[in-house]
């Protein structure tokens, strides 16, 4: 066992695991790893292509989301940037590039699944985001189980029911599982009436059950957080579960009515589903994972922090907002 960043947690904290919202207390900023200093370093390390810069609208309402093009800009430079414009930056598959986070998780990972009986945390991943004041994340939905650690700033979360059709249809679900959809959702604002609304502390970690709706908005300084994404056999078949019933409804049309995970109905599409991704795998003309186009790119000169490189409308490249 390494080093405990989960010291605080209760019995009952355990026990919400993976079964409901959970708000927690962690030890991750004790670490050191996440200082501005630290935070360039990462950024000047990170291989480009698992790193991605981002900026929004301020409009919840409003789908405004792109995807930029860092230039020549330092790690230095590009947290001045964030600091005082409108930013997201997302260093994905940190376990793979560095070490020093992958410790982090895999402390954090191991200490839980010592301590709760029955939880597995495989194909672990982790993201670091490292974003703006005023910085927001649509309404989406993450297909693995996600957890996320708050270390700096002040950041708002919503959390919305989850396996709830009136949140995310099962149409919806299944595609995203499928990649045929980014994690953007639809949106109605009269959505927040039945949200969960919650304000992590530096030093808090926030998690819900797979699939759960939420949408993010920062509220104060520069926002730091670790988002780690684990896979177990319910998830696994949950997702399965929703490939195979995208499947029946595209390919078969028939209209599949159940999205239990448990017993023999969901053992079969859990099967269904990995031949008709090994199908996929060996077309010439499979389908790509969603990816938006890079249309800015970050300058220090520019008064929003940006120049457009591409007329690609943000709005067009959401699919599943229409």
């Amino acid at each position: 066992m390494g080093t405990s960043f989960l010291n605080e947690w209760t019995a009952n904290d355990y026990n919400a695991l993976e079964n409901g919202v959970l708000i927690a207390r962690h030890r991750i900023i004790e670490s050191g790893v996440f200082t501005d200093e630290n935070l360039a370093r990462i950024i000047d390390r990170h291989p480009p292509q698992d790193f991605s810069i981002n900026t929004m609208g301020q409009d919840t309402n409003t789908f405004e989301w792109r995807e930029g093009d860092r230039g020549s800009l330092s790690g230095k430079e590009l947290l001045v940037m964030v600091r005082t414009h409108q930013f997201w930056i997302n260093c994905r598959k940190m376990l793979e590039h560095h070490p020093e986070v992958r410790k982090i998780v895999d402390d954090i990972y191991d200490e839980l699944e010592d301590a709760v009986p029955g939880f597995q945390a495989q194909e672990r991943s982790a993201n670091l985001l490292i974003s703006s004041p005023g910085a927001l994340v649509h309404y989406h939905v993450d297909v693995p189980v996600n957890m996320l650690w708050h270390i700096r700033g002040r950041k708002r979360v919503w959390i919305y029911p989850h396996f709830d059709q009136r949140f995310l249809s099962r149409e919806v679900a299944e595609r995203v599982c499928a990649g045929e959809f980014s994690e953007d959702i639809p949106y109605d604002p009269c959505l927040d009436a039945y949200a969960l609304v919650v304000d992590p502390e530096p030093g808090q970690v926030v998690t819900w059950p797979q699939l759960t709706p939420h949408r993010v908005q920062n509220l104060e300084g520069l926002n730091v957080s670790l988002s780690t994404e684990h896979l177990n056999p319910r998830a696994v078949r949950r997702s399965g579960v929703y490939r195979a019933n995208h499947f029946l409804r595209q390919a078969l049309k028939r209209e599949p009515r159940s999205i239990a995970i448990d017993g023999p109905v969901a053992m079969a599409k859990q099967k269904l589903a990995r031949v008709v991704d090994l199908v996929k795998s060996r077309r010439s003309d499979k389908r790509k994972t969603y990816t938006y186009p890079k249309t800015f790119r970050v300058d220090i000169n520019a008064p929003n922090g940006y120049v457009l490189i591409s007329d690609t409308n943000p709005l067009s490249t959401t699919r599943n907002l229409s």
